[in-house]
């Protein structure tokens, strides 16, 4: 199932990419309150996270999935003692509120709010001198926001402490190869209605362990059987046209087999090439060169992203607990 030999020129590693000194990565995310006595029992019935013994002052990551483990939303849970707030890091808030609000039945207590506007600021570098543990959160002081481990989640109208403001913020391009290098899902790509958490290397946001939740029997399923079929990898090339790897180009080995298929695509500057993410299937995994295009194909570079977490195997798979 071997492509031709990779015809790409000696060239720097993209994946050595490190962002400039004193920078921070600005996402916009979405915010959503949850207030209540039983606020966690509800994200727990319907996140993927084992949410409902978490304590004031956790942070722990989740997936909104569908009712067939479909993926929402990539989402973070910070639990206080009146309820919790969902941070919609990528994906639809405004989906995600309205699958929950479907599912609320009069005898919950659980208040739900209004989709608001935050920004995410991961200090890159030397962190921030008043960084927390990672996993825990607190509300920074004298000034609307929270700070997630070494991250500020301000609303979106706030303005930045001066140790943050005085970093510089990523061009959107340098935003979106950190986003690539690390191999991180986003929408609509990644994170659609048609690919589940482990083919994106989320394990760690899911539970198997935590009993009856939405998706629960089809994660279980793929854990058991060994069936998540695809999975995600960083694909690299140069001197290759627009065209051959644009989002939706399917990948093939040099027979022609089926093996993938893009998902994130970027042109770096100079002659750095193209890079971007792409779901490989099962038998291809172990390639390090596949074909984008029609014959005769352009050879991508195939590496496992930094952040990915290989889907559990096997009765009672290790995923987060």
């Amino acid at each position: 199932m071997a492509p031709s030999p990779d015809p790409t020129p000696a060239a720097a590693d993209p994946w050595q990419w490190t962002p400039p000194e004193g920078s921070r990565w600005s996402r916009p995310v979405g915010l959503l309150r949850l207030d209540g006595p039983d606020t966690l029992r509800v994200l727990h019935g319907q996140t993927s996270q084992a949410l409902e013994g978490a304590r004031p002052g956790q942070w722990l990551g989740t997936c909104c999935i569908s009712p067939t483990a479909r993926l929402r939303a990539v989402a973070e849970v910070l639990v206080d003692d009146a309820g919790a707030w969902l941070v919609i890091v990528d994906g639809d808030p405004g989906a995600v509120r309205t699958a929950l609000d479907r599912v609320l039945f009069p005898a919950d207590k659980v208040r739900l709010g209004p989709v608001t506007a935050a920004v995410l600021h991961q200090p890159l570098g030397a962190p921030e001198p008043e960084a927390l543990p990672a996993g825990t959160w607190a509300p920074l002081e004298g000034s609307p926001g929270w700070r997630l481990g070494e991250a500020l989640l301000l609303p979106a109208e706030a303005p930045l402490p001066p140790s943050l403001a005085a970093r510089r913020p990523l061009e959107p391009q340098e935003a979106e190869r950190w986003r690539l290098q690390q191999g991180l899902p986003a929408a609509p790509g990644e994170i659609n209605e048609e690919i589940n958490p482990f083919e994106l290397g989320l394990a760690g946001r899911v539970s198997l362990s935590k009993g009856c939740y939405v998706g629960q029997e089809t994660l279980a399923k793929l854990a058991t059987y060994d069936g998540v079929k695809q999975q995600l990898r960083r694909w690299w090339a140069t001197a290759v046209p627009d065209e051959a790897i644009a989002v939706g180009t399917p990948l093939q080995d040099g027979a022609g087999g089926r093996a993938g298929l893009i998902t994130s695509s970027l042109e770096l500057p100079g002659d750095g090439g193209w890079i971007g993410l792409a779901l490989v299937r099962k038998a291809w995994l172990a390639e390090s060169h596949l074909l984008a295009g029609p014959a005769p194909g352009v050879s991508l570079s195939l590496s496992l992203p930094e952040a990915f977490q290989p889907p559990p195997v096997g009765p009672g798979g290790k995923a987060a607990s």
